[in-house]
């Protein structure tokens, strides 16, 4: 039975960075491995354990006011770590969005910058089309002007 996480480590950067600046707080080191643990199977096996020997080995009487009130205060934490694992995992598609955006950015950059080198090599284009036209006006001309001395 194994409390880690069921998906492997952040691959994407910006993640890396997050989790080593959230790891760097206690209070948020804790709650990721209550969450963590809370979310797991173990707890589950712990929880079915538990009960079972409340009641199975008589620790009060039925109708169990002292487990219902420890499993109503269980519910009460956990639920407020799973708004606490909803926030934590807002934050990281927040970080995601924040690289998305700044990688947008960069790229619309790249491509102003490529249009306009495109239209630059256009104009270069046309200028080298209008002076090869032109020399070869002027190749013509001389072509003739030569062929008709010869005669």
């Amino acid at each position: 039975m194994s409390i880690r996480p069921s998906v492997g480590p952040a691959q994407h950067p910006a993640l890396q960075r997050h989790l080593t600046q959230r790891a760097e707080n206690v209070q948020n080191r804790i709650a990721d491995t209550i969450t963590r643990f809370a979310g797991s199977m173990a707890f589950v096996y712990v929880s079915i354990i538990w009960f079972g020997l409340w009641i199975g080995l008589r620790v009060e009487k039925y109708p169990y006011g002292l487990l219902t009130m420890i499993v109503s205060l269980e519910a009460i934490f956990l639920s407020t770590f799973v708004m606490i694992s909803q926030n934590r995992a807002d934050e990281k598609r927040q970080v995601l969005a924040d690289n998305q955006w700044k990688i947008v950015q960069f790229e619309e950059a790249q491509n102003a910058q490529l249009i306009e080198l495109s239209k630059q090599i256009l104009e270069l284009t046309k200028a080298i089309h209008a002076v090869a036209i032109t020399l070869q006006g002027q190749g013509q001309g001389q072509g003739q002007g030569q062929g008709q001395s010869g005669s």
